[in-house]
């Protein structure tokens, strides 16, 4: 069994965990062990499901195949989205259409594979998927016959349990770890203005939602203390609910919904009543696993998706109205309808009809339903 703590805690990226699981899962392989991947990301456990990443074989302190030495992602991010955009738009045009130019990670990352490569990471990911088994997310499966176990939980029992986890940690000593590491390695950071949180541990959750508490002043009244830390306390609550719904949401949208027939099989297991465990977990899972390692067909069958669509997460609209660069079919359709775009429909209307301000609600709406079909 390999059971991992979060890797965005232990500091690995998605690359150093596939490659250090991936040895792992074979040397169990050769001892004939069942491999079983317990906890973490779900980004990460699909990185070892399916080959979905581009692998350059190059460390960013080695020199890429078009001379010199390539920038680390974390330094070209600094550069801001706009110029990043302009520099992949002149190497990788593909890729820069279907990536906002504002999202200086995923451009960076880009950019990177190219100077590693000196190929465009556009056509990397299209080799990829071309491969025998692949889709639009990526290559194809990398093991036969995995399956996937989801411990799913009642919302408000979820909301509750996380919770009561978060006051767990506070009474073993949160809030003093959170200062020490705080002085030890935040602080200096904080001062020279080189603190994003969004690079390695310090994005973690149930770190930066007490910035304000930890950078505090010495003046400040006790009452005024407790607030902030109250307020990081929530946030923290906030935070981790938050996560727990994104996590859900991926295993819809990456697993249950992968647009092809590469998908292992999704158990759901009801974990609601943690004191029910052997009966609604921990038997029925064996009993799958006991009857797949047979090739017989489980008594359990494995979550459905239902009413899957097909959109296009990388599709590229261009908002006028709104001066809005818009990524995917979803985002369109809820830019389309959201305030701010309605907002803009109508005084474009007025502009151009002036006399019109008179006219009816029903009329009024007839004609904003009109425009937002043309876009």
């Amino acid at each position: 069994m390999i059971s991992f703590v979060d890797p965005l805690v232990s500091g690995y990226t998605v690359v150093d965990f596939r490659n250090k699981a991936l040895s792992l899962i074979e040397d169990m392989h050769h001892r004939k062990k069942l491999p079983i991947i317990v906890g973490g990301t779900n980004y990460y456990i699909e990185s070892l499901l399916w080959n979905v990443l581009i692998d350059t074989g190059q460390g960013s302190d080695t020199e890429s195949e078009n001379g010199g030495t390539p920038e680390s992602k974390a330094e070209l991010e600094k550069l801001g989205g706009p110029e990043l955009h302009r520099r992949l738009k002149e190497v990788d045009p593909d890729m820069a259409a279907i990536l906002h130019p504002h999202d200086a990670r995923k451009i960076a990352r880009s950019l990177q594979v190219y100077m590693d490569t000196g190929v465009p990471h556009s056509r990397l990911l299209e080799e990829q998927r071309g491969q025998d088994g692949g889709d639009c997310l990526g290559g194809p499966l990398r093991f036969q016959n995995p399956c996937i176990f989801w411990l799913n939980y009642k919302m408000n029992a979820l909301d509750e349990r996380l919770d009561k986890r978060v006051d767990q940690m506070l009474s073993l000593g949160l809030i003093d770890e959170l200062r020490d590491f705080h002085l030890r390695f935040n602080e200096k950071m904080i001062k020279e203005s080189s603190q994003d949180y969004q690079h390695g541990i310090f994005q973690s959750i149930g770190f930066k939602e007490f910035h304000e508490y930890l950078t505090a002043s010495e003046n400040l009244s006790q009452e005024e203390c407790d607030k902030l830390k109250m307020k990081g306390v929530e946030s923290l609550k906030q935070a981790t609910r938050r996560y727990a719904r994104k996590q859900n949401k991926w295993v819809r949208n990456r697993f249950l919904k992968r647009p092809s027939s590469n998908v292992p099989p999704v158990y759901g297991l009801d974990v609601t009543d943690v004191t029910n465990w052997e009966t609604t977990v921990l038997t029925p899972a064996l009993e799958i696993l006991d009857c797949l390692q047979k090739g017989e067909q489980p008594s359990t069958q494995p979550i459905r998706a239902e009413g899957v669509e097909s959109r296009n997460k990388r599709s590229h609209h261009m908002c006028d109205l709104c001066e809005k660069v818009i990524i995917g079919d979803l985002e369109w359709t809820a830019h389309q309808k959201s305030k701010n775009h309605l907002y803009q429909v109508r005084k474009r209307r007025k502009a151009e009809h002036p006399s019109d301000q008179d006219t009816n609600p029903t009329e009024h709406k007839n004609v904003i339903d009109r425009f937002i079909g043309l876009q």
